[in-house]
């Protein structure tokens, strides 16, 4: 759900990506150290990614798709009941372009055996491919060939390419040797070695290609490779996005915590939008969205608070999270809106959240100003100290807070719903933007880290519950985006909200492990045994949330 009158950038068509195919030939190396990736170094001449280091491969072509090519194919079964045989298609471009660019053919002989290296180098490499395998009676062994990775250039580029990243091993006995027009240099390297000769800037490869490599690097040989593509399925797809940090462009992947945000705010992939942390200036989202992050960074606040300006200049502007009682930045705040701040509202009352609350009304009051009320649930008994906040209106589960104004572009309304998520803490709320599909998290979901479920004022059942229950407003409500209290913004809702529930609960069956390990140990002895993946200076925080998890255990054994 996108209002395009909200968006910060003109929109654009991205170019229709041309469909390619790679091939990543693996061997182990002979001390036994890992194992070794095939690269080749592309002309200086080349119109695209000019002397970079590559894996071979090149465009799909009409033959590849052909019956008669792919009646030469040997492949698995699951290769050929893609939709119109896609990935048989896809390995066979890969597989030719390989021999093209490189002499090297991973193909069978009429008895099955693999192609001896004298015959394939008996083969005209400029003379169609397939009509000479035909001729021999040779089948091409795409049932070689696995399915790593698909890689879309990012949006931006007016050359694009739509990639699928295969691995097989090396067929024994073949050399390399480049055709010398498109390729040079063929080169064997250890997936490491390569990563950090690009860090040190004397090896030149592309986003896709370094990313490819660093996964790489997690597996001990080639075996250990295959056995992760066992499934057919690739271990990811992307289609990079570009920001700028430290004043450079900077590309992201999916998995990367700003690639949300960069989807956010520049939906078609324009390269305009800044990640670097600051609390001098407000960052816009969208034209009706302002995120500014208090100056308390920390390792419970990571970069630092969030608060949240949603409105525009007919409408006002609601202030989500003013934050601590930080005079600088309630002034900031203050200014963004330019003064014009109708309501305040608070997710929480943590001391991080809410204290700015009451001294942001008085300099809005003070500026001759109608006084925002302070919106929020009131702290429960069980707050500590710090955290203790009663609001001017108590908010209902649902109840809306609406602005609306006459525009350039007519009327426009913003309206946040707020919705009851206890469980980080008893009073929290979470609220959504109904007219952009927006969801304000505040502590409930977290980019970069897990919150913090501290009893009594934190509950692990009802936090849970709360999660599943914003999972089902995001589907109800077609959210795709969340916009945490820390870290960037959050997209594919749905998916980010599935991904912390199945954390949250692969840690409590570590702490149901460490309980029944250790049935008569103490809270420590649990923790140095639930988090023995974390650091060790971060137990002392971990106790909280693991007695969550106790405390939510023994609820469901009681009630079983």
């Amino acid at each position: 759900m996108t209002r395009t009158s909200q968006l910060l950038h003109p929109q654009v068509q991205p170019v229709e990506p041309r469909h390619a195919s790679t091939v990543l030939l693996l061997r182990d190396c002979a001390d036994g150290n890992g194992f070794e990736v095939l690269m080749t170094r592309r002309s200086e001449q080349a119109s695209f990614a000019s002397s970079a280091y590559v894996f071979p491969g090149g465009g799909i072509e009409e033959q590849d798709a052909t019956a008669a090519a792919h009646a030469l194919a040997r492949a698995r079964a699951a290769q050929r009941q893609t939709p119109g045989a896609l990935r048989v298609t896809q390995a066979l471009a890969g597989l030719r372009e390989t021999f093209e660019e490189l002499g090297i053919l991973l193909a069978n002989d009429a008895a099955g055996r693999p192609v001896a290296p004298a015959e394939v180098a008996q083969l005209d490499r400029h003379a169609p491919l397939y009509e000479q395998c035909r001729a021999r009676g040779w089948q091409l062994a795409v049932d070689q060939l696995w399915y790593l990775a698909h890689w879309t250039a990012d949006r931006t580029l007016p050359k694009r390419f739509s990639v699928p990243f295969f691995v097989a091993r090396m067929p024994e006995g073949q050399i390399p040797e480049a055709d010398g027009t498109e390729q040079f240099e063929p080169t064997w390297i250890r997936p490491q070695d390569a990563v950090q000769r690009f860090e040190a800037r004397t090896l030149s490869l592309l986003f896709p290609t370094l990313r490819t490599l660093q996964h790489l690097g997690r597996y001990a040989n080639t075996d250990a490779v295959l056995a992760a593509l066992q499934g057919e399925q690739p271990l990811w797809q992307s289609c990079p996005r570009t920001g700028f940090v430290d004043g450079r462009e900077k590309r992201h992947m999916e998995s990367d915590m700003a690639y949300g945000e960069l989807e956010l705010v520049c939906p078609d992939g324009q390269v305009s939008h800044h990640l670097d942390w600051q609390s001098e200036r407000a960052v816009p989202l969208r034209r009706n969205l302002l995120r500014l992050t208090a100056p308390n960074p920390g390792t419970m606040t990571g970069p630092g608070t969030n608060s949240y300006l949603v409105g525009d200049a007919a409408t006002g502007f609601i202030a989500i999270d003013p934050g601590p009682d930080e005079p600088a930045h309630l002034q900031r705040l203050f200014e963004a809106a330019g003064g014009d701040i109708r309501y305040i509202v608070c997710t929480h009352s943590h001391p991080d959240h809410s204290p700015g609350a009451a001294p942001l009304q008085a300099m809005v009051e003070q500026a001759g100003r109608a006084r925002p009320p302070v919106m929020g649930l009131p702290s429960a008994p069980t707050a500590r100290a710090n955290s203790r906040f009663k609001p001017d209106i108590t908010l209902r589960d649902g109840e809306r807070i609406a602005l609306a104004g006459q525009g350039p572009e007519g009327k426009t309304t913003h309206t946040l719903q707020a919705v009851f998520t206890p469980g980080h803490a008893a009073n929290h709320l979470c609220f959504v933007l109904e007219e952009d599909g927006l969801l304000f998290s505040g502590d409930h979901i977290l980019n970069g880290s897990t919150t913090i479920i501290n009893p009594p004022d934190g509950n692990m059942l009802d936090y849970l519950d709360s999660l599943d229950r914003l999972d089902a407003l995001c589907a109800a409500q077609d959210i795709e985006y969340i916009l945490p209290a820390h870290g960037h913004v959050l997209g594919n809702a749905r998916q980010a909200i599935a991904r912390l529930k199945a954390h949250r609960l692969a840690r409590e069956a570590k702490v149901l492990a460490a309980m029944r390990a250790r049935p008569d140990g103490s809270i420590q002895d649990w923790v140095a045994l639930a988090y023995a993946d974390t650091p060790e200076a971060l137990w002392p925080i971990a106790e909280r949330s693991l007695l969550a998890h106790v405390e939510r255990i023994q609820t469901l054994c009681l009630g079983g």
